[in-house]
């Protein structure tokens, strides 16, 4: 879950023979029609169409407006998004990749792994602009041909969220000391398998236990928050992993409020949850991410190859923690840990 626009003429009051105003009537007529029309000369605006694609509305719409406008793309004027979302159908993905490419946009940008998979099955000559949101590393999973030059017609930005939930989780080993046991939450175990690796290895050295929560219902492909953290609070775990998603992004405030609700210490994706009431957060931002997207895109619409343009990584991580929320669950946040946080709410 390493991116930018009468002529008055006027006779004076002065009295003059009819003869002279003719004379000079037919002069004007006749320098206007030799004369340039300005208005006439200057060329349509060429509106740039660049398609999105995402599984839900975490994203409530491109996000990229102001990014792209301070690179000289203003959105109703020289740009225009088309916007395909597949409202967590992810058989949706391939129609609605095959549609942009037939309403022959200029760039795709991709939100998540299976949106990228259905953008470049569907087209192998548009530019794809990926917001990489988990997952084995691209190069791996043979995506493109590497970070530096990914090649092909693919760049974009990859999140490293395999590692980045890793640190996560040691934060939150450092937030909650005593916690030997910790939740996981995840949405399609499938999906979420290739993110796991690191965060195991950060609880074995950690001596901590981990017990996954799925909040994909089985029985008709939706999400049940409620049954997961049902599920959690008779688990006695001590401490809750969220981790990346869009989809959790959403539905930030609902799982504040489900942790709040079974009193278990919270880690979250962005600055934002600490702020909501989850208890900490650490994480890009949002807008950051915007800017780097948005500079990929900035850069092909001026000519530039995607298959030159390396795939960028997050530059900045932040780290919110809220006071409040830790009083209420009874914690005492180490001094250790307040000290590196880029945000203290109280």
């Amino acid at each position: 879950m390493n991116t930018r626009r009468s002529a008055e003429r006027q006779f004076g009051g002065q009295r003059v023979k009819r003869r002279s105003i003719v004379a000079g009537s037919a002069a004007v007529m006749a320098g206007a029609l030799m004369a340039p029309n300005t208005t006439r000369a200057q060329p349509a605006v060429r509106v740039r169409r660049v398609g999105w694609l995402s599984s839900t509305h975490s994203v409530v719409r491109p996000t990229l407006s102001e990014p792209l406008r301070q690179l000289g793309w203003v959105e109703g004027r020289n740009i225009a998004f088309e916007v395909r979302y597949t409202e967590g159908q992810r058989e949706r993905f391939l129609p609605f990749a095959k549609e942009l490419v037939a309403a022959q946009v200029e760039i795709i940008v991709a939100v998540a792994p299976t949106a990228i998979r259905a953008t470049m099955q569907a087209t192998s000559e548009v530019p794809i602009v990926m917001a990489w949101w988990g997952g084995p590393d691209l190069v791996e999973a043979g995506l493109i041909g590497s970070y530096a030059r990914p090649g092909g017609n693919v760049t974009g930005v990859d999140m490293l969220l395999s590692a980045l939930d890793a640190k996560r989780l040691d934060v939150l080993r450092q937030a909650v000391p005593k916690a030997t046991k910790v939740a996981v939450l995840i949405h399609n175990r499938k999906d979420y398998e290739p993110q796991m690796p690191p965060v195991r290895e950060v609880a074995r050295k950690a001596g901590l236990n981990l017990e996954i929560f799925d909040t994909l219902d089985t029985r008709d492909s939706s999400v049940n928050y409620s049954e997961a953290f049902d599920a959690i609070a008779r688990s006695r775990c001590q401490a809750l992993l969220v981790m990346s998603s869009p989809l959790f992004a959403r539905d930030s405030k609902p799982i504040i409020e489900a942790a709040a609700r079974i009193g278990v210490p919270a880690m979250h994706g962005e600055v934002r949850n600490a702020r909501e009431g989850g208890l900490i957060a650490y994480g890009t931002t949002p807008a950051h991410l915007d800017r780097q997207v948005a500079r990929q895109i900035d850069r092909i619409l001026r000519g530039a190859r995607p298959g030159d343009l390396p795939v960028e990584q997050p530059s900045r991580y932040e780290m919110a923690i809220n006071l409040t929320t830790a009083r209420t669950l009874g914690l005492v946040i180490p001094q250790a840990l307040l000290l590196q946080a880029d945000h203290v709410i109280d």
